[in-house]
Parts: C-alpha cells; sequence; structure tokens
C-alpha cells in the first residue's frame, strides 16, 4: 500500500525517492514537512552552491565510464525515466548515466551504473574530498532499489574529489577522482535500510511528528526547514553564544533556558560575560592599554589589504598547478595611507581571463604595496596562508613574499582578544558586525555582492561569460565589494584611534 486517503479526504502516500528518504533518515519530521508542507523549506544560499557544484562534478565524472547514455530528467515523468532505462538496458546499454528505477513505492537515480559482464557497478559521485557516514545509508539505499528492481548489480563505489591531485593540461578524470569500493559495507547495512524506508513509512501516513530541534538540525546537512522549526527562537538566544568552551546550548534549551538573558552570568567565560552584559546592559568593553600598544607598534605608511579567494567555488580545478577547492586569489584592494592624516591612496586587482591568475595577482599586488610600513588585513592567517602558497608556487618571489608576511599585523586581533567589544557585536568578530557597529555610515547593504563566497561565484561565472555588459557589470560589482572590505579597515581603525584617545566608551 503506498496512497491511503484519510478520514477527512486528505490524501497520504507513501512514495519515497532518494532525496526524501535521505532528509527522512536524519530527521523524520523534516520528511513529513516535505511532503505536506513544501511551501516552508528555505534553501540558504551557501546550500545552494553545495547542490550547483555537486551537478558539475557528477557530469564530469562520467568521463570515468565515457560513452553512456544518458536517462533525461526534464521534460519527462518518473514512470518515463524508469522505462527509459529499463528499455535502453533490453537494448544492450554498457554505461547509464542519471538511470532511473523504482521498487515499492521508492525512486532513485543512479550516477553511473556499468555493465561488467552480465552484472553491473554501481558508482554515486560526491563533490567532497572524501567519505561521509552518511553516503553508506545514500548508495546502500540505491543497491536496495537496485536489487528490488531485478537488477544483477554486484558492486557499489563511491566516486569523490581527490584533494591531492594537481591539474597539469587537460583535466585528468582518472586522477581528479578517488573510487571507493563499498560493496561489503552496503550489503551489510541492508536491514537498516529495509528497517528505515518501513518507520518513514508510517510517519508519511501519520500526523506531523513532534520532534523538538536538535543537533540533528545540522548534521550531517543544515536542514531546509530550520527556519519554520526554530522559529520560536528569539535572535538572541542561548545558541548565540559565541566563543570555545561555551555552555552546551541545547543542554541549556533542554532546561527551559531559552533566552540569552536567562543564561547564568556566572556560567559564562569572561569573554562570554561581555556578550552577556553587552546583550541584557548594552554594555561596551575598551582595554585602553592594550589597544594603544597595538596602535603605537603601527607604521606608516599604512596598507589596508583584503584579498578575494575561489575556495570552494572551484572543486575541479581550473588553473594549471592548481588543486581542487584550492583558495587562489584573484583579487585584492589596497587602500595605502602615507601618513597619519595624508591623503588615502587606493589600489586594486581583479583577474580577467587568463591562464595564471596567481601570477598576475601577486605581480600587482608586490607592485602595489609600499616598500615599508605595517600592513592591515582582518584575519591576517588567511592572507598570510595565501601568500605563502603563493611563495611555494613561484619560488623567485619567495624572498619578497616572506618580506611583505613580515609586514603583516591583523586589524581583527583587538576584536577577537575582545580588548574591544561593542554591544551590537553580539558576540562576533566579523568585519560584517564590527563595522556596522562602529562606523555606521558605512554598509554592505544593498549590495549585489555581499559575502566572499559569491564573490568567488561571481569571478568564476564572469569567465564562462561572452556578453561584454554583463562581464563588465560583475566586474564591478567585485570590485565595488572588494573595495569596501579594505575601506572598512581605513574607517575601523579611525575609530579605534578615537576611541583609545578618549573619544567615548567610558
Amino acid at each position: 500500500m503506498s496512497d491511503v486517503v484519510t478520514g477527512k479526504g486528505t490524501k497520504k502516500s507513501t512514495h519515497l525517492s532518494k532525496s526524501l528518504f535521505m532528509t527522512g533518515n536524519q530527521c523524520p519530521k523534516a520528511l513529513w514537512l516535505s511532503r505536506y508542507r513544501p511551501e516552508l523549506k528555505k534553501i540558504a544560499l551557501g546550500q545552494q552552491r553545495v547542490l550547483s557544484s555537486g551537478t558539475s562534478v557528477g557530469i564530469l565524472a562520467q568521463q570515468l565510464f565515457p560513452g553512456g547514455m544518458e536517462i533525461p530528467f526534464d521534460g519527462t515523468t518518473l514512470e518515463q525515466q524508469v522505462e527509459l532505462t529499463r528499455k535502453a538496458m533490453a537494448d544492450g546499454a554498457r554505461v547509464l548515466y542519471e538511470a532511473a528505477f523504482q521498487f515499492e513505492g521508492v525512486f532513485m537515480k543512479g550516477d553511473i551504473l556499468v555493465k561488467a559482464g552480465s552484472h553491473w557497478h554501481l558508482y554515486e559521485v560526491k563533490s567532497s574530498t572524501g567519505m561521509k557516514d552518511v553516503y553508506l545509508d545514500d548508495i546502500a539505499l540505491q543497491y536496495h532499489v537496485l536489487k528490488g528492481a531485478k537488477v544483477s548489480v554486484t558492486r557499489a563505489h563511491l566516486v569523490h574529489i581527490d584533494n591531492t591531485y594537481v591539474r597539469k593540461g587537460k583535466i585528468d578524470p582518472e586522477s581528479l577522482f578517488a573510487v571507493v569500493d563499498l560493496t561489503a559495507e552496503v550489503k551489510e547495512a541492508q536491514p537498516r535500510i529495509a528497517d528505515t524506508l518501513a518507520a518513514l513509512r508510517r510517519v508519511l501516513l501519520g500526523k506531523e511528528p513532534k520532534v523538538d530541534i536538535g543537533s540533528h538540525c545540522g548534521d550531517p546537512y543544515e536542514c531546509f526547514f530550520k527556519p519554520h522549526c526554530w522559529a520560536h527562537i528569539p535572535e538572541n538566544s542561548v545558541f548565540t553564544l559565541a566563543g570555545q568552551g561555551r555552555p552546551d546550548p541545547f543542554k541549556l534549551y533542554r532546561q527551559g533556558i531559552l533566552k540569552l538573558e536567562d543564561v547564568p552570568r556566572d556560567s559564562l567565560k569572561t569573554k562570554q560575560q561581555l556578550q552577556w552584559d553587552g546583550h541584557v546592559h548594552r554594555r561596551n568593553h575598551l582595554d585602553r592599554p592594550k589597544i594603544q600598544t597595538f596602535l603605537d607598534s603601527l607604521q606608516h605608511p599604512l596598507a589596508f589589504l583584503d584579498f578575494e579567494t575561489t575556495g570552494m567555488a572551484l572543486p575541479v580545478p581550473l588553473f594549471e598547478k592548481s588543486r581542487p577547492y584550492q583558495q587562489i586569489p584573484f583579487q585584492f584592494s589596497l587602500h595605502v595611507l602615507k601618513r597619519r592624516q595624508g591623503k588615502l591612496h587606493h589600489h586594486e586587482f581583479l583577474a580577467g581571463k587568463t591562464k595564471t591568475p596567481q601570477r598576475e595577482f601577486l605581480d600587482a599586488l608586490l607592485e602595489a604595496l609600499p616598500e615599508k610600513g605595517s600592513i592591515l588585513t582582518w584575519n591576517a592567517g588567511f592572507e598570510v596562508g595565501r601568500l605563502r602558497e603563493l611563495a611555494q608556487r613561484f619560488p623567485r618571489k619567495k624572498a619578497a613574499l616572506e618580506a611583505v608576511i613580515a609586514r603583516i599585523v591583523d586589524l581583527m586581533g583587538s576584536f577577537l582578544r575582545k580588548e574591544i567589544y561593542h554591544w551590537q557585536f553580539e558576540g562576533s568578530y566579523s568585519i560584517k558586525k564590527v563595522l556596522p557597529a562602529l562606523v555606521p555610515e558605512l554598509s554592505y547593504e544593498g549590495m549585489e555582492i555581499g559575502d566572499g563566497g559569491t564573490a568567488a561565484e561571481e569571478w568564476v561565472r564572469m569567465l564562462g561569460l561572452a556578453g561584454p555588459a554583463e562581464v563588465e557589470q560583475i566586474r564591478r560589482n567585485l570590485l565595488e565589494y572588494c573595495e569596501l572590505d579594505s575601506l572598512a579597515m581605513v574607517r575601523i581603525l579611525d575609530r579605534v584611534r578615537e576611541l583609545a584617545a578618549g573619544g567615548g566608551w567610558a
């Protein structure tokens, strides 16, 4: 039985897809909401990025077994996809992409199926760089459906990106991907898969499960229904307490402590007490002696530097001698102040279509940086890490880069150590929190690009565009965003000087 009609006339269905199975395996309430309240689903920008990268990686992985037939998804029903798959197999297909199968109301599409003699081998492709426990249930469900559909599948594999791969010339799929045989584990998981399916069918035939929030809301994936299920959580709650060693927020929640102000202050560490005091009493904190020591250490000319890098935007290396997910710098903004009351000079770089963005970035940066003085960044560890990678990539520039690294100063440090704390920081030291609190006239609001992840995606997208108008628009957006990041540091330092001199905050 897969469909029933309740006494109120509401049609209930126990039909499942692979994605619904995985959702229900994480949280039965999320499964029920997916079926009966899908309008409550909210896909965050970061989640959409992961989905998009997974699609592109899956297509590339098909080159491991070229010449296969793809079962179309768009413009076809699930039943038509199953029938197209059946016909392709009957007609002697040896490799299938996105093959569709159905068994006892469970629908799945396998990334790659390869014929080996009279049997089939299953390959599930993931854009991650290693095995995760959650992948086993994913593959085991597919194995269950294939067996039920009378497909003689004898091997089951995970295909993931090998992060040690370095591109040399054209992409080599055999080297880019690692293939892990999980057949034994998949077979062992079959009884558990059957039990889980039975439990999920019962969920779909019942009322909305009463499942409270918990760690499962973000493990192994951030739930699409979290905004709905967490709607009763106030903006400032036990879950917004920042810092290592904080009290377990779920333990406090289960004790009935929900609001941040209800957390016993004496149970918190010193830095968390600053957050508590800021929220409850709007109290700020300023350690003037330490701030003045920091300010006295700065040497003019001052350079305020911000990078943008590719990171998660490139699971497949786009450039020579680069690795999957490598943080390749493609843009910088640099503001230079030669003396305290001097004129502010701005330099910027944004790579266009090029085979060597790192070299061009490095040459432009070394030319723009002053030969002496402090170089301020926000989260210096990130910039230093990228510069050291560039030194490895271009050893002839190593001495020059080491000299640059020696002059880098972390403007974020005073905020990280809570030597400066404003109640509007809400426990954070992110520049996105610090800037509006200290320099409210500057804002990221309304910008086309407002975070580094979007900047990386837009740059990669720009490289593939042919239309000059759209390319120019993305270019302007990227330059505007990165310029604000470095200008924000200039204005934040100005405000820190005012505070250190007694200009506000008792």
